[in-house]
């Protein structure tokens, strides 16, 4: 069976048996779904078996602390592998063999719990949809997004540093803030020229998978601090604060100049910001005060 789905104007194919009783689990994916196309960005399909190959390392993940989730990649003659467990200090649950292009992915269970299966299933297509958007202006991201005043506003920062907190301080204390996603959202240089960000089937703890998308009001980098203060970036920093939680395989050429497009746009045409806060009702009202009504990229 094969269902397809739409996100950030991309629709990609997803095969699995029929019946399998993964589908039900897959309820996250619910409304993005969509008509299949001749030409999909990408297609995974769920496989018996992988054929063996002979690997090499290109990126092996050093996760901050084991109750993080693994993927680690090789090359191989058939393209590019990779192994996945959904915690660090665990043995594998799965692999996937994508083509060089990145246009077709093989996907073995390794285990037989369907917990692991969705968590393969789930990295997998963001994995994929990462490697094969880049090209098309498209940004993968790991934030935080708040809705508020027709604008999309994303935290970025490192796991741990706030940026889900910050968003909740906004919920609570910004009037008319929503959220949009709450760990992988998606940027994206329309055909018009805006930068639009785009709420994706992936949300990481939170379960919000909403099928939305606003112009960007602003980008910011939370950084955890004693005080409440708010900077504009200048380009360079923009484009560096931004590269730094864009999703992707810096060392693809393709990928990375596809990339490096996306981030030199955003950084011209987005404000972007660090904020050093306290998780409090000021760092809140400081941030919005300062790039509420702030957009130029229109």
């Amino acid at each position: 069976m094969t269902k397809a789905f739409c996100v950030a104007g991309h629709t990609f194919h997803l095969e699995l048996p029929d019946g399998s009783p993964l589908w039900p689990l897959l309820t996250q994916y619910d409304g993005f779904v969509t008509e299949p196309v001749d030409d999909p960005l990408f297609v995974l399909s769920a496989v018996e078996n992988l054929p063996e190959t002979d690997k090499a390392p290109l990126y092996v993940a050093e996760p901050e602390d084991e109750g993080q989730p693994r993927l680690d990649l090789y090359s191989c003659k058939e393209g590019c592998l990779v192994e996945m467990a959904p915690l660090a200090s665990l043995p594998p649950c799965a692999k996937m063999l994508m083509s060089p292009d990145y246009s077709k992915g093989s996907l073995q269970f390794l285990k037989r719990s369907q917990s692991s299966a969705v968590f393969a299933v789930n990295n997998s297509l963001m994995l994929m949809f990462a490697f094969r958007s880049a090209p098309y202006k498209t940004l993968e991201m790991h934030a935080s997004v708040i809705m508020n005043g027709g604008k999309g506003y994303l935290f970025l920062g490192r796991s741990g540093t706030g940026k889900s907190t910050h968003s909740s301080l906004w919920l609570k204390y910004i009037e008319g803030s929503e959220l949009m996603n709450d760990d992988n959202p998606v940027i994206r240089v329309c055909e018009d020229g805006v930068t639009r960000v785009f709420g994706s089937p992936w949300s990481g703890k939170t379960p919000c998978y909403r099928n939305v998308s606003a112009p960007i009001g602003a980008i910011v980098r939370i950084r955890q601090a004693k005080f409440n203060a708010i900077k504009r970036h200048n380009t360079l920093e923009a484009y560096a604060s931004v590269y730094s939680s864009c999703s992707g395989f810096k060392a693809d050429r393709g990928m990375a100049d596809g990339q490096h497009k996306t981030l030199e746009h955003i950084a011209l045409n987005v404000p972007c910001y660090t904020l050093d806060c306290l998780p409090d009702e000021e760092a809140a009202r400081v941030c919005a005060a300062a790039v509420r009504g702030e957009v130029r990229d229109e």
